[in-house]
């Protein structure tokens, strides 16, 4: 069921790097509906090829919350659209939405990553609906039956192409940085800087590939038990805002404790950078350095990011903060321990072992329980494209507009059809 996209007046505030939001955009114009983006710099202004609807802001960060109150009441708007919720001028815009009742859809990396995204209403990550609902419930739900197991199209090829237009943005906020003098980026580094780091990782993708393939081969091929440590992006919203953390290297620094009182003595430790790792942290150094000092140097090892698999099929566990990455463990059915808030942080699922003794005697996920998880997710939240190759975002704009112009969102949509089934299957059952 959908509400008329006539009567649905969209707001867009920050969008992923590229051209998805101004394509996603297009197609809801075409429903019917109006469609207004608050940008902030020149980067926002670039990818928004509707100059009539694009609205400058230019307050500062104090002024914001009044700003964005005035206009979701001038423009009349239904629906506040989002790429995560947390940065500031998100977190602000959220809190005058529900306010005012309007509906929140909020787009993030997916939980399944990297052949899907995730769309939900309200919050994600830490902040999605997820967090409430029981995995008892998903379970019944899914033995049911009913829910489909979508499977992932064999290449999807996003990386090259985050980092590309992650350049492209970053030029036009520093060519453009004059037109908009109030901006401030949401995480520490300047616009500059943001651009050479994108830019230098890109230039060095075939080199990184090269030190990434021979480090998982001389890993693969000694022969040890290993276990994993999943390093996230210390600037991203699911480290920086759901975990217990200020610094990566205080998760490091925990995790090589830890192994260092419960592993036994021939087990060694890999650290696994994020695949959008770009040098703005000294992370191989800062690994050496506190494995130097608990005496594992030759135990302990850092690999560049890129594709996690190869390394996952022969782990004995994994360790992670909040990591996406947690849930390709999970389907393998491997031991993880993480320290954050994660929609899979489920009694079952994840260990809760004090983390020398995980190291030790990791125990197993209930992987039957993660299955329905995995399934739930996959006939809810989780669509299948990307943001940023034109393949993926193609398949993602084909099927996300029709669930944002529903009037439910996906979980309730589903426990809803469930409802309507068992309703139905009584009244076939009942003389």
């Amino acid at each position: 069921m959908t509400r008329a996209a006539t009567a649905r007046r969209f707001l867009f505030l920050q969008g992923p790097h590229g051209p998805f939001f101004g394509q996603l955009a297009g197609l809801l114009r075409q429903a019917g509906a109006t469609v207004w983006r608050v940008g902030f710099n020149r980067g926002d202004q670039a990818f928004w090829p509707d100059a009539a609807y694009f609205l400058s802001s230019h307050a500062s960060a104090d002024a914001w919350p009044d700003e964005i109150a005035n206009l979701l009441t001038r423009h009349q708007i239904t629906d506040l659209v989002l790429y995560g919720d947390t940065r500031p001028v998100h977190a602000a815009a959220v809190v005058a939405a529900r306010r005012l009742g309007l509906t929140i859809h909020v787009f993030e990396e997916g939980y399944l990553r990297p052949y899907w995204v995730t769309y939900e209403r309200d919050g994600a990550n830490g902040n999605s609906r997820l967090m409430q609902i029981d995995l008892a419930a998903i379970r019944r739900l899914v033995s049911a039956g009913g829910l489909d197991h979508p499977q992932p199209p064999a290449t999807w090829g996003d990386l090259r192409q985050h980092m590309f237009w992650g350049a492209v943005y970053h030029g036009f906020v520093l060519l453009g940085r004059h037109r908009f003098p109030a901006f401030r980026p949401h995480r520490a580094l300047t616009a500059g800087q943001e651009f050479r780091l994108h830019l230098r990782r890109l230039l060095l993708l075939p080199f990184h590939r090269i030190d990434r393939l021979v480090a998982t081969a001389r890993i693969r091929r000694s022969g040890v038990p290993y276990h994993l440590a999943l390093l996230q992006l210390e600037h991203d919203a699911s480290f920086r805002d759901h975990s217990p953390f200020s610094r990566m290297t205080d998760f490091v620094e925990l995790v090589i404790d830890g192994f260092a009182k419960g592993a036994p003595h021939h087990h060694h430790l890999v650290f696994k950078a994020h695949p959008l790792e770009d040098g703005r942290l000294p992370l191989a150094s800062e690994i050496r350095r506190l494995a130097r000092a608990a005496g594992l140097s030759d135990r302990v090892h850092y690999v560049r990011g890129g594709k996690l698999a190869r390394l996952l099929d022969s782990a004995q566990s994994a360790v992670t903060v909040n990591s996406t990455a947690g849930q390709q463990v999970l389907w393998r059915g491997l031991p993880l321990r993480i320290f954050g808030t994660a929609v899979y942080a489920k009694p079952g699922l994840v260990s809760d072992q004090p983390l020398a003794d995980f190291f030790s005697h990791p125990e197993r996920p209930d992987s039957a329980a993660y299955r329905d998880f995995r399934r739930f997710l996959l006939e809810t939240s989780q669509i299948p494209g990307g943001f940023y190759a034109a393949q993926s975002r193609q398949a993602l704009l084909r099927r996300v507009v029709d669930r944002m112009l529903a009037v439910r969102d996906p979980y309730a949509v589903t426990f809803q059809q469930k409802e309507a089934g068992q309703q139905q299957l009584r009244l076939v059952s009942d003389p």
